[in-house]
């Protein structure tokens, strides 16, 4: 039996949507990409890789605050 992981198929999912032209898009499809990408942010959050990336983000935002004073 082969199992998916939802993130993964989530990722492709976003991936599969935001190549398509900006010009394309209607605001139920904007709010709707936007849904999904916030479900696959609540998915990856527990996770090490997601605790990597926040990590990384808060050293990054930590730089730009320092550096802007």
């Amino acid at each position: 039996m082969v199992t998916i992981n939802v993130a993964v198929l989530l990722v492709v999912v976003v991936m599969w949507r935001l190549r398509r032209r900006t010009e394309a898009r209607s605001r139920f499809d904007e709010k709707l990409t936007v849904v999904i990408v916030l479900a696959l942010g609540v998915l990856i959050a527990p996770t090490p890789a997601g605790q990597g990336i926040l990590n990384i983000l808060g050293q990054l935002a930590s730089g730009v605050t320092q550096a802007s004073r």
